[in-house]
């Protein structure tokens, strides 16, 4: 069994959001076969716990306007370096860089194919920081 269309759908839209806020080395999981509680882990790194809640607010966010999915579960605000928020068929995992590569999700499940995201690189943030046409940078 492979992750269902409607999951797929979510994690992309999880991980365009995470983009949007600089969430950088985004990778998705198909952990379908391996689990029987979710299909995808959606995990991201941040370079801090402030920037790891305006992620977990943009997917919630995106996730809820966009297909009206709310979260069973959010844990790890605050001082963690390693929140997550979880849409049952979807859990997204937000890394410090140092939480990331101590916890190495990607190890435990290498096992599981990755989900090709297909995120713009041209987020909001990113054309913020651009001078504005006719302006000098």
């Amino acid at each position: 069994m492979t992750a269902t269309d409607h999951a797929i759908a979510l994690a992309r839209t999880a991980g365009q959001a995470a983009a949007d806020k600089l969430g950088t080395d985004i990778v998705a999981l198909d952990v379908s076969e391996q689990l029987y509680l979710t299909d995808i882990f959606l995990i991201a790194s941040v370079s801090n716990e402030r920037q790891a809640g305006a992620v977990i607010d943009a997917v919630e966010e995106a996730l809820r306007t966009t297909y009206d999915a709310k979260p069973t579960r959010r844990e790890g605000k605050g001082s963690s370096g390693w929140s997550l928020i979880d849409f049952g068929d979807v859990v997204v995992h937000v890394f410090t860089a140092e939480d990331r590569q101590f916890y190495a999700l990607e190890s435990l499940w290498k096992d599981c194919p990755v989900i090709q995201l297909d995120i713009d690189a041209d987020t909001d943030e990113a054309a913020a920081d651009e001078p504005a046409a006719g302006e000098q940078a």
